[in-house]
């Protein structure tokens, strides 16, 4: 019988799922909300929202249709087309990913800790890739174990700034640098920064919904996008609070907690590296899921195959890999979050209908690459 996850594991898996280098740097969050002040707040508030209603979608979605990956997902929410239009930005995306969150690591472990940063990318890899093997139930551990501990040390060592210095942070809230912000509203910010985000998410948001218990779901999904809120928050009014000088670094919260003891400097790389993985873990095991089933031989050949290219791609440096793949990748999610959003008007109004209405098709079976060659093989013999 599948492990039934309860609603803090629900929780947890998500917040793990979106936090990553890109979130614990603070980077991620400087250019999606720090740059707008204090409207980046309300640009928080908006994506607070938006992370509970569409991972509850998702979540749901999975359970009813007991799936295996966000393949199935993308189908019900979106029909043939623009399924297959997101299922492709998603699996080009989760791999990319990896990539990126491999060179995050092999950044740390070259600015942080001066080893080589070939070194900190392989032995991220290496856990990833172990981790994945193992099954569906250590990916959700291991991300469910690491988030409370990466939500805790964001929250602490932001508000610590925060209380330490209020007097800058209420003279700089008139403070903003827009020209440097991914986009340029505030709103639109914010759904960039969901949009990407939840393609990531959604790998394991199907797959968790089916084993999740349908009371659960709503409550996990509050829990996981108020985490999600609670924290990017956090960052957003320490960065306010050390702004401008802290805006013209690669990883501002890093340096945030080392202005405290280098100590705390060294013990926050660390939070990175473990946020870095629980990316790394949901986005190998997304990608390998869509690829092959899950268990068999073609799903750890792939996993490894995937492994060792992402490696290599990852040479490319971790801010240049950041700067190319997510504002793209966040256009290009707002199929999914269009497809997900009419997903759930159709329940709540039946009748209503984009195009002439037609009996809902089941959900086609999925079929890993590694079946149709097998298949194709077998016929030509």
């Amino acid at each position: 019988m599948a492990k039934q996850y309860a609603t803090w594991q629900i929780a947890a898996a998500y917040i793990g799922t979106v936090v990553g280098a890109g979130f614990a740097s603070g980077q991620e969050v400087l250019q999606f909300f720090g740059y707008f002040g204090l409207w980046g707040i309300f640009g928080l508030i908006l994506a607070t929202a938006l992370f509970i209603f569409f991972g509850y979608t998702v979540l749901r979605l999975g359970h009813q249709l007991a799936a295996e990956s966000h393949l199935e997902v993308m189908h019900r929410a979106g029909g043939p087309w623009i399924g297959r239009a997101v299922d492709i930005i998603t699996t080009f995306f989760l791999f990319g990913a990896l990539a990126v969150m491999a060179a995050g690591a092999g950044a740390i472990f070259s600015q942080e800790f001066h080893l080589p940063g070939l070194l900190g990318s392989s032995l991220m890899i290496i856990i990833t890739l172990i981790t994945v093997l193992a099954g569906i139930n250590k990916v959700i551990g291991s991300i469910s174990l690491v988030a409370p501990v990466l939500v805790a040390s964001v929250l602490g060592i932001s508000m610590l700034t925060v209380t330490k210095n209020l007097p800058a942070l209420l003279a700089n809230f008139s403070w903003s640098q827009v020209a440097r912000a991914a986009a340029p509203f505030w709103p639109l910010a914010a759904l960039l920064y969901v949009s990407y985000n939840l393609i990531l998410s959604v790998a394991v948001l199907a797959p968790l919904g089916a084993r999740g218990r349908q009371g659960h779901l709503l409550p996990g999904a509050i829990m996981g996008g108020l985490g999600l809120g609670l924290g990017a928050t956090a960052i957003t009014l320490a960065l306010i609070t050390t702004a401008p000088a802290v805006t013209t670094l690669e990883v501002p919260m890093l340096h945030i907690a080392g202005s405290f003891n280098p100590i705390l400097r060294t013990v926050y790389s660390v939070v990175l590296l473990a946020e870095i993985y629980t990316t790394a873990v949901s986005s190998l095991y997304g990608f390998t899921t869509r690829i092959a089933r899950r268990g068999g031989y073609a799903f750890r050949r792939w996993a490894t195959g995937a492994s060792m290219v992402a490696l290599l791609a990852s040479q490319f440096g971790f801010s240049r890999l950041v700067a190319a793949l997510f504002p793209l990748v966040g256009y290009a999610g707002f199929l999914l979050l269009g497809a997900l959003a009419y997903s759930t008007l159709r329940e709540v109004w039946p009748n209503l209908q984009i195009a002439p209405a037609r009996p809902m098709a089941p959900v086609p079976a999925r079929k890993p690459l590694q079946e149709a060659h097998s298949r194709k093989d077998g016929e030509q013999q």
